[in-house]
């Protein structure tokens, strides 16, 4: 017997595709304009400038300390990845905060608690995650367990946003599969980190506390709906009409 051909699959993604800009808007926007920066520095630009404004956007100490707004908001309209080397790691990232984070997560979050919502958290992911893991690094410097040469490390892109938005989409899977989800979301930062000292790398830490910020985000909004299900279900019915 011949396995039953799934024939609603293929129209129902096309129809997800064509309908995707009308119903995540921002999350198309943002999109688009990701890939616009990345075929302007990556094939546009001279090496040189594309190099520098790298550097000029990425946010690590000096960066922060000099013009924290043009790093921190700079380095969100760049992601560092490749969409080419499909054989690396770097096309691996790309597919897990570009794919998975952005396309994916953020257009979930955008049709579920609204633009502006989905905005903040992944804003808010990307400046919180940030924001803690230069005091991290402050810490882990005053103790020796980074080099000194951290002060102007490159740390640009999307990933701590997405990582945000993923942790914070384990409410989008099923319950059975959220502790494989936060596994994932956790483990694959580790997977290629490196550990100088007590602790690992600082991308490393800012993908973990990224994380976390979204899981305790996912944990409010959980324990919000269920207090506010128990209120409905105690209301009178003529309340609740």
């Amino acid at each position: 017997m011949n396995a039953p051909t799934p024939r609603g699959l293929l129209p129902g993604l096309l129809r997800t595709v064509r309908t995707y800009p009308r119903r995540s808007p921002l999350t198309f926007g943002y999109v688009v304009l990701l890939l616009l920066g990345h075929v302007w520095v990556e094939d546009l630009l001279s090496a040189d400038r594309a190099d520098a404004l790298r550097d000029h956007i990425s946010t690590n100490l000096d960066n922060l300390h000099d013009h924290p707004v043009t790093a921190l908001f700079g380095s969100a309209l760049l992601f560092d990845g490749t969409l080419t080397e499909v054989l690396t790691t770097g096309f691996g990232s790309t597919l897990i905060t570009l794919g998975l984070g952005v396309c994916c997560c953020l257009s979930w979050a955008e049709r579920r608690f609204g633009g502006l919502r989905a905005a903040a958290v992944f804003l808010g992911g990307h400046i919180g995650a940030t924001l803690i893991t230069a005091a991290v690094i402050l810490l882990a410097l005053r103790h020796g367990w980074y080099p000194e040469s951290v002060r102007q490390a490159s740390d640009y892109g999307i990933s701590y946003g997405a990582q945000t938005v993923l942790a914070l989409a384990v409410l989008a899977v099923p319950r059975r599969a959220r502790l494989p989800w936060a596994a994932f979301i956790v483990a694959w930062p580790l997977s290629g980190g490196d550990w100088p000292g007590p602790l690992p790398d600082f991308t490393t830490v800012g993908h973990l506390l990224a994380a976390a910020l979204g899981f305790a985000l996912a944990a409010a909004v959980a324990l919000t709906t269920a207090r506010r299900r128990r209120a409905e279900a105690r209301a009178p019915a003529d309340v609740r009409r």
